[in-house]
This record gives C-alpha cells, structure tokens and sequence, in this order.
C-alpha cells in the first residue's frame, strides 16, 4: 500500500529515491512510485547534491542560522529582571524591546507568570500513632435542589430558587482515616456541638476513645458552647493557624473525594436523593474502598491493626 503523499520518507525510500533518479526515471513518476509528493522528491534530490549522502539524514527543521534571534545578553538580562519581579511590559520598555519578544523568551523559561515573594513552605506530613488520638472536623456547605442543575443540563436559567443549604459536618481519625458524616440545615454553635457528641459515639462504637479535636477557627468552633463540651467530654481542642486550611489537611483532603465520588457522582434528581445515598457511600468508604495512604486497604483494616497494636 503507497504512504500518504505527505508521509514523511524513510532512510531507505530516500536512497531508493536516489537510485530511480540515477535511472533517469523523471522525479513526477519518482514520487508516484514511491507514494509522497513531488515536491518532496525534490526537497531530497537537492540536499543529496549539495551534501551528498549526509543530506538524506533527519535534521532539525530549526534554522542553522537566526540573525534576528535575541542575543545572549538580552535574554540574561530579561531573566535577571524577571527575578527583580519587573513585568514583561517593564522588562521591554527598560530594554527597549518588543512585549511580545520578551513574553515569549520568559515563557520558554518557564516564568510566564511571577514567581512567589517567598518559597511555598515545606509539606509537613504526619500521622498520628493510635486511633483516637487525634480527630479533625470540619464543614461543607452543599446546595439544595428540586431539579437538575446546571452542572447537568449545562442552563444556568434553570435554578431551584428558595431551595437553601445543606451542610456537611465531617469527622476523620488521624490514624486510620475512619470517617464519620453528618448533615445538618446550619453551621451553628449548637450544632457543630451536637455533631461532635455523635462523632464520638460513632467512635466509641468501634472501639476508639477520642482524645484530641482539630477544628478551623469557625464561630460555632470558637464559640464557648463547643468549649465546654469539649472541657466535659475531657477534649483538647486544637485549632488550625488563621489562613493555613492544609493544617486540617485529612479532613480537607476527605471532603474533595466525598465530592466528587459521592455528592457529584451522578445527577441526583434532588438533593433529597443526594443525601439518602450518603449512608451507602460512607459504609463503603469506610469498610470497602481502598485508600491510598493505608496500602489501599479500608480504613477499618487500619482500625483493627492499631487497635491490636495496643493491646498487651
């Protein structure tokens, strides 16, 4: 079968291309023969006299030579002031360049955008030893609906007007990633309360005594009602540093795979039916699905190693 005439020849086909000229076939009924066009034919026969048979290699389609290329110095120079954070339209007029030139030499490095007044901090990850010994909550507002969304239907004409909010209230263990999800109409004091007595007994349920909260710095989370229960059930309550969410990373990290495998899964024709699957996913997130950070185990494997553990 002939290639494309826009095919790209191969080594041999172009040494046979040669040997057919050298026949003193014409280069029309060359290029037919071999299934490319005449132009390439051509394209080779004139690289094969001008350098012989060096000429047939694969080379680089970048020219040889760029006199309008942008000099070495330039180019140190508009990188050494990209690191002083000048923009581009700075850089070009101070080096009385074209914007487009200097934007293009600092996207070939990589520094299209500015780069950040100081390095991201370290990743600093940890776990605690023991289920229990650390819990942390937090919360996600979630719409209510009556009818497809726009997330489906693409119409963003057709909303559940009046419908509110729905809230989650989520709890994971430090240790083995053992969640616990609750939703609520509000965020308030007396229900963020409530939410934490019912994640203990969640806990308590499976053999896990809680020792220590981490919240964010929410008002039901500073509030003195969420104080004193956690002085009552003999808590200590951490808070993460103000403007630092990746501090309560497990819990943040839980809520975008409760998301997008649960709440935006499938088009819930109401948030009523949403939320009534919840119970099912959180059995099978918590006994069945494998986990990452566990040696994609559940998080119930964890729970029965560290409990073992801990025994004498």
């Amino acid at each position: 079968m002939k290639a494309h005439k826009n095919a790209r020849t191969t080594l041999h086909s172009r040494q046979l291309l040669l040997d057919r000229i050298g026949q003193g076939l014409p280069a029309r009924q060359v290029a037919q023969d071999l299934g490319i066009s005449r132009q390439t034919v051509q394209k080779w026969l004139a690289r094969a006299r001008a350098q012989g048979l060096a000429g047939l290699q694969e080379r680089s389609s970048r020219p040889v030579h760029s006199p309008t290329a942008l000099p070495a110095g330039k180019r140190e120079r508009i990188t050494a002031l990209r690191l002083q954070r000048l923009t581009a339209l700075q850089i070009a007029q101070r080096l009385q360049l074209p914007r487009s030139t200097v934007a293009k030499h600092l996207n070939s490095l990589g520094m299209g955008k500015l780069p950040p007044l100081h390095p991201p901090p370290p990743v600093v990850r940890y776990e605690r030893e023991h289920p229990g010994e650390l819990v942390h909550i937090d919360t996600k507002k979630l719409g209510r609906f009556q009818r497809l969304g726009h997330r489906v239907t693409s119409d963003r004409h057709q909303k559940s007007r009046g419908a509110g909010w729905d809230y989650l209230h989520v709890c994971v263990d430090d240790a083995t990633r053992l969640a616990f999800v609750e939703i609520h109409p509000d965020e308030r004091r007396y229900t963020a309360t409530c939410f934490l007595i019912h994640a203990l007994r969640f806990y308590r349920q499976h053999g896990v005594q809680v020792q220590r909260v981490m919240t964010d710095n929410g008002n039901a989370y500073r509030s003195s009602t969420f104080a004193k229960a956690c002085r009552r059930l003999h808590l200590q309550h951490k808070r993460t540093r103000p403007y630092t969410p990746r501090t309560n990373g497990k819990a943040e990290r839980f809520i975008q795979t409760l998301l997008r495998q649960w709440a935006y899964l499938r088009p819930y024709p109401t948030s009523e039916l949403r939320n009534a699957a919840l119970p099912s996913w959180m059995h099978r997130y918590n006994h069945c699905r494998p986990h990452a950070s566990l040696g994609h185990q559940p998080p119930v494997s964890r729970l029965a190693l560290r409990s073992g553990e801990q025994r004498p």
